[in-house]
């Protein structure tokens, strides 16, 4: 395969991953308003699970395919990317209020989920089906936790007024876009992996550096366009939850349901960036911790400069740390 078809592959590929997305995250959050879901567990579930859904179809098929650097690097840089440019540059736009639950419950989680990812592949030097299923276990108690808590009310912050439409999309057409958006997106994850995969090789770039990089920040676009489209809107339970949401699916949907249906080895050169995930969800959390209990503008700021020093170690180093 030639580099510029490999090129017009990933840009096809991430085109479908986008539109795809936005069709399931548009159809899903429109049925769930419909059912009087809250704004926080909408922002949590369906619109974080559509926005991981592109994780999700790139991780599965380079896995299914050998390219196993591909399908891990793509989780941890999507997160990584998540938390440090989607979220500092949201923040930046507008300060986002944070709810007690996800200060005390959920960025913590992310925290424990990423160390957990950590771990695991370190014990072995892949994530087997064992590790699958506990990463499954995780992501059955944190859904869980959300019914637990949206029955409870406990996340029942003022709904911002839905806009009325002159005529309701019939519910079959909403279920359609779920369906025509979950097509898209795989195989726009097949076109963007194998893309990826041929552009690595032709460069003397490793799967790392460009699961990291480029297929993380396309698989991130639907996560960009949501949180900083919320973040303009004054909806910081959507643009928080999004991407917190979207960093436990990665973690606990996307590499579990991976690892169950094929072994993914995790090399050392994983564990600095795995390292620097975590911190970023530090930071994140120390970052809201104040009496206002919002992400101020500067910790926006120090969030995109930490990207900023993460992306200069991975330009002098695209083989990982003593490579």
């Amino acid at each position: 395969m030639s580099t510029w078809i490999a090129i017009v592959l990933l840009v096809v590929g991430f085109a479908l991953l986008i539109w795809g997305a936005d069709f399931f995250v548009d159809g899903a959050s429109k049925v769930a308003e419909r059912m009087k879901i809250p704004q926080i567990v909408i922002g949590l579930t369906i619109v974080a699970f559509g926005t991981s859904a592109p994780e999700a179809a790139v991780s599965i098929s380079a896995g299914l395919k050998g390219s196993a650097d591909l399908a891990v690097s793509n989780v941890v840089g999507s997160n990584i990317m998540n938390i440090c440019v989607i979220l500092g540059l949201a923040a930046v736009i507008t300060p986002l209020a944070v709810q007690k639950n996800t200060r005390a419950i959920e960025m913590p989680y992310v925290i424990v989920t990423t160390v957990l990812m950590m771990l695991l592949g370190v014990f072995d030097g892949k994530l087997g089906w064992v590790d699958g299923l506990i990463l499954w276990a995780g992501m059955i108690i944190f859904l869980v936790y959300l019914l637990r808590t949206a029955l409870k009310g406990k996340n029942d912050a003022p709904a911002e007024p839905v806009e009325k439409e002159k005529k309701k999309a019939p519910l079959i057409w909403l279920i359609a876009k779920i369906i025509i958006g979950g097509v898209a997106i795989v195989f726009g994850s097949d076109f963007a992996v194998d893309g990826a995969t041929a552009i690595a090789l032709s460069m003397g770039w490793s799967e790392r550096l460009i699961g990291l990089t480029i297929v993380a920040l396309g698989t991130s676009l639907p996560e960009l366009v949501t949180s900083v489209i919320a973040a303009c809107k004054k909806k910081a339970d959507i643009a928080i939850g999004n991407v917190v949401g979207s960093n436990i699916f990665n973690v606990l949907f996307v590499l579990g349901t991976t690892a169950l249906i094929t072994p993914v080895a995790y090399q050392n050169a994983f564990i600095i960036d795995n390292i620097v995930a975590a911190v970023a969800a530090v930071l994140l959390l120390l970052f809201v911790l104040n009496k206002d209990c919002k992400l101020k503008r500067w910790g926006g700021a120090v969030l995109l400069g930490a990207y900023v020093l993460y992306f200069v170690y991975l330009m002098i180093n695209p083989f990982g740390y003593g490579a």
